[in-house]
């Protein structure tokens, strides 16, 4: 094992076009390559993901009714200080925050898992600003 932790990791950068794709499936393909499960070297302990930048993130399939039955929740520490916000709003609010949030629920609790989130790069519109890294463009 020691001869992978002193090997320098390559890591991939991908791109995904979120346009009319379902959330859910979306988020578990991206967690996948987030943890680095496509490759070889595996192992659960080990960071050896890629990175993924996603573009058109409001224009995210959600099925079923979601929309209005979803809710997500944030307290502020304080009494009374519950707050919550449809799937509906949180679209047209940030759909970002939509995606990040479903995939964080499919990676590790843990500091792996904190640092696999940050690899994740999400744009609302087609334009981004990681052209440089020469991204491999991801099919799903």
């Amino acid at each position: 094992m020691n001869i992978l932790l002193n090997k320098k990791l390559n890591r991939q950068w991908f791109l995904i076009n979120a346009k009319n794709k379902i959330l859910g499936r979306l988020s578990s393909t991206i967690a996948h390559y987030l943890m680095g499960k496509h490759k070889i070297l595996y192992s659960p302990y080990i960071d050896i993901g890629d990175y993924i930048i996603i573009i058109n993130a409001n224009k995210i399939k959600i099925t079923g009714n979601k929309l209005k039955n979803k809710f997500y929740f944030s307290h502020s520490g304080y009494s009374g200080g519950l707050k919550k916000i449809s799937l509906e709003k949180l679209m047209i609010k940030n759909p970002c925050k939509v995606i990040q949030h479903s995939v964080k629920g499919m990676l590790p609790k843990n500091k792996l898992g904190t640092l696999m989130l940050n690899r994740l790069k999400i744009y609302i519109g087609s334009i981004h600003k990681h052209i440089a890294q020469k991204n491999n463009i991801l099919n799903i």
